[in-house]
C-alpha cells in the first residue's frame, strides 16, 4: 500500500469547505492508500480519524484576514516527507508551498486540489487589494507548474487558471455530499423548534465561513428591508472575522457549528451572496436538505444552479433584485416547496463523495 502525504493549510479544529473535504475523502481514500497529514496547530479539538497520523505545524505571526497561518517548517515537512511516497496538496499557505517545493526537490509526484481562485479569495478577503492579488497569481504560477497534475473541482476553475498562464496536467473532480446525512426534516416547525426558533417566522439562512468574500453585508441590507413587511428572521451559521458587523434585530448570529444539518433543516430559504466560488460546498448541502438557494453566479454554481428551477441567481452585490427573488420565495410556498425538492435532486444525481473518492485515487495512481 502506497503511503499518500496530504499537506494543507487548512483543517479541523478549523471548519471550512477544505476541512469538511478532507473529512470525507480521507475515510474513503484509506483503503487504498496509508495516509499523513501535515496541517497547521489550530487551538481547538483536533480530529480523530482512526489509523491516520496527524503532524502539527506551530502557528506562526502573520494573520491574513480570519487565518493565521503556520510558522515557516521546512525542515519539519522535509523530515515527514522522506518516507513517503506520493504528496496530495490542497492549499498555497506556508505548508502548501514548502510541501510542494521540497517533493519537487525529493523528486516524489505531487498532486494539488485547487479548491479555491487564490488570488480572488485572498484579494477579496482583504477588501479586493490588487497588490495582494497580483502577490498570489504570482506564487500561484511559481508553486503550481511544480505539480505533476492539478485537480479542480469544475472546469470554470480550471480556465481562470489557464487564463494566468497556469497550465498543466488536470483532471475535474467535482465534489460530493452525503445525501443520506444533508436531508430535509419531516417538520419544518419541529426543525425551527430544535434550534429554539419560532415555527411561524420565515428562516433565511446562509452557513459557512464568515469572511468578506462572503459580501454578507448584501444579505444583511436585504433582510433589513425585508423584515419590515415580512415575519422573518436571519439565521448566519459559522465564524469567521469577529466585528464585521453583522448584528441585528432579528439577526441570529448561530456561530460555529460541528453539525449544521439541524440548521440548514429549520432554514426555510438559503442565500449565498459570495463574490468568489469554486463549487460552493455549502451551498451544495443546502440544496441537498431540500432547500431553495438564491445565489451568486459565481464558480460552478452557474452551472449547476439551473436559474427558476432548482434555485435562482442574482449578480454580485445587488441588493435590489436579491430582494425581490426572497419576497417570491416568502411569498409561494408551493414554489419554496418545487425548488427545493429540485434542488435536491440536482445533488443525488450529480455530487457524490464515493465517485470523488475513486476519481482521486484514480488519478494519483497514474
Amino acid at each position: 500500500m502506497k503511503k499518500l502525504l496530504i499537506t494543507t493549510d487548512s483543517f479541523l479544529p478549523r471548519i471550512d469547505g477544505i476541512a469538511r473535504f478532507l473529512m470525507e475523502i480521507i475515510p474513503l481514500l484509506q483503503k487504498k492508500f496509508e495516509i499523513t497529514i501535515i496541517a497547521p496547530d489550530f487551538p481547538g479539538e483536533k480530529a480523530d480519524i482512526p489509523n491516520v497520523k496527524t503532524y502539527y505545524v506551530p502557528l506562526g505571526r502573520w494573520k491574513f484576514g480570519d487565518y493565521q497561518f503556520a510558522s515557516w517548517k521546512p525542515s519539519m515537512i522535509k523530515k515527514i516527507m522522506k518516507n513517503q511516497d506520493i504528496v496530495f496538496n490542497q492549499t498555497l499557505g506556508t505548508i502548501g508551498v514548502n510541501a510542494i517545493r521540497i517533493a519537487k526537490k525529493q523528486k516524489k509526484p505531487v498532486f494539488s486540489f485547487i479548491h479555491s481562485i487564490d488570488w480572488e479569495l485572498a484579494s477579496k478577503s482583504l477588501g479586493g487589494m490588487q497588490s495582494i492579488q497580483r502577490l498570489v497569481k504570482g506564487i500561484a504560477r511559481r508553486y503550481y507548474k511544480k505539480c505533476q497534475k492539478l485537480f479542480f473541482p469544475a472546469q470554470q476553475a480550471q480556465l481562470r487558471y489557464e487564463e494566468q498562464g497556469i497550465i498543466r496536467p488536470s483532471a475535474i473532480i467535482p465534489l460530493g455530499v452525503d445525501p443520506q446525512r444533508f436531508k430535509p426534516s419531516h417538520s419544518k416547525a419541529v426543525a425551527k423548534r430544535r434550534i429554539h426558533i419560532e415555527p411561524s417566522k420565515i428562516i433565511i439562512g446562509f452557513c459557512g465561513r464568515i469572511g468578506r468574500e462572503k459580501d454578507l453585508f448584501t444579505l444583511k441590507k436585504a433582510f433589513e428591508i425585508i423584515r419590515q413587511e415580512q415575519p422573518a428572521q436571519l439565521l448566519i451559521v459559522g465564524e469567521g472575522i469577529p466585528g464585521m458587523g453583522l448584528e441585528g434585530e432579528d439577526i441570529i448570529l448561530a456561530g460555529r457549528q460541528d453539525n449544521v444539518v439541524p440548521y440548514l433543516q429549520a432554514m426555510d430559504i438559503y442565500v449565498l451572496p459570495s463574490l468568489t466560488e469554486t463549487t460552493s460546498l455549502s451551498t451544495l448541502e443546502a440544496m441537498s436538505c431540500g432547500l431553495p438557494v438564491i445565489c451568486t453566479p459565481v464558480g460552478a454554481l452557474k452551472t449547476y444552479i439551473k436559474h427558476t428551477e432548482n434555485g435562482f441567481l442574482f449578480p454580485r452585490g445587488n441588493v435590489e433584485q436579491l430582494i425581490v427573488y426572497i419576497k417570491q420565495l416568502i411569498a409561494n410556498p408551493n414554489q419554496r416547496d418545487t425548488i427545493g425538492r429540485a434542488a435536491r435532486k440536482t445533488v443525488r444525481e450529480q455530487f457524490n463523495w464515493k465517485k470523488t473518492a475513486k476519481n482521486i485515487e484514480r488519478e494519483l495512481k497514474h
